[in-house]
Parts: structure tokens; sequence; C-alpha cells
């Protein structure tokens, strides 16, 4: 059965999050989660500029560290998908967050779901943003298309999932942010979202 934006939206607002370990980073950011609106609804993603100091090329989502001038984390992740792919705040419904994960980097990343319109026309900031695609939510969310690979770094065990979305390759806090959504949603491990 397709994913409807009402199933997504009952869903997600009746299924709370799975308590979860406290994020340990202090360092405080957000990332928006944006949900196209349409009848089959879609995931916009980002994939990084490969002049980035940072998380060269990698798939992400609009957002950033939290600024002295956000109210609050949902400003912060509303500024920084602005600021990265020209999402007007006032587009975004926001719909609720997700537990916060901490970032090899050392921030503690705060995940903001939000629906955005299907006619927005992203603008790419040319500094950190190379490409702007969508994704069906539906496929997103098969929790089958993620594959754990665990690594060790500064002497700590860590689980990190993958997974290929066409040529572009989804892995780390992203993937990791959307098999959480799945697994809120009651996604069974087995079979995709019914």
């Amino acid at each position: 059965m397709d994913l409807t934006l009402d199933t997504f939206l009952s869903r997600f607002q009746l299924l709370r999050p799975e308590p979860s370990r406290s994020a340990l980073n202090q360092r405080q950011a957000a990332v928006l989660v944006p949900i196209v609106r349409r009848p089959q609804p879609g995931l916009l993603l980002t994939q990084r500029s490969a002049r980035l100091r940072k998380h060269a090329g990698q798939v992400a989502f609009p957002g950033g560290a939290v600024d002295a001038t956000d109210a609050s984390l949902i400003a912060a992740a509303l500024r920084e998908a602005e600021e990265e792919v020209a999402i007007p705040p006032a587009s975004v419904e926001v719909i609720g967050i997700l537990p916060p994960v901490d970032s090899v980097t050392g921030f503690q990343v705060t995940p903001v779901v939000g629906i955005i319109p299907p006619d927005l026309h992203y603008h790419a900031s040319e500094d950190e943003v190379a490409a702007v695609f969508e994704m069906p939510l539906a496929e997103a969310l098969n929790l089958g298309r993620y594959h754990p690979l665990d690594i060790h770094r500064r002497g700590d065990a860590h689980r990190v999932w993958l997974s290929w979305y066409q040529h572009y390759f989804v892995w780390g806090m992203t993937a990791g942010i959307i098999r959480q959504l799945a697994i809120q949603l009651g996604v069974n491990p087995d079979r995709r979202l019914e």
C-alpha cells in the first residue's frame, strides 16, 4: 500500500518517539526534516558541497548550528533551511521534533519535522549545497533499505546505517534520523509501511 500524507501525519502525531538515551554533546544544532506535501509525500534531502570542511559531499538535511540570534531549535532549523535551499520559514508547517542525536563533530542535533509545499523553487546555496533531491517518503521509511556498519572511534563502538537512493549514498546521522522516524511510525523491519 502507498503511504499517503494523511497516514504519515496521523502516525507521526499518534506514535510518540520511544524514550532514548540522552544526547551527550552540549553544542546545539538543528536540522529540518522536510516532508513534501503530495498525495504520495516526498522527503527532501541535500548533498553537501564537496568544498566544505566537514561532511563534504554527504547527503544531509538542511540545518546547522544554533546561532545566538535563533529564538529556538525550530527557528535555527528554519533559518538554516532558508539559507541552504531557500525554503521560506513561513512555508514550513512544523509538526514536531524527534529526539536529539549526537554528531561526530560534537553537536547535539535536533531533527525538526515539517511539511513543505510541493511547488517551492529550491535555490541551493553554492557554498554549502551541491544538489537538492526528493526521495519518495514510503521508500525512505522502508527499514529494509538500511544496512548496519559497526565502527570503532576513540575506543567506542558506534553503529552507522548505510543506504543508497539512485546515485546518492545516504549514511551516518541522516540515515539514522530517517530510520528512527520509520521506527517511531511503527514500520515493521521486514516490510514497508502499510
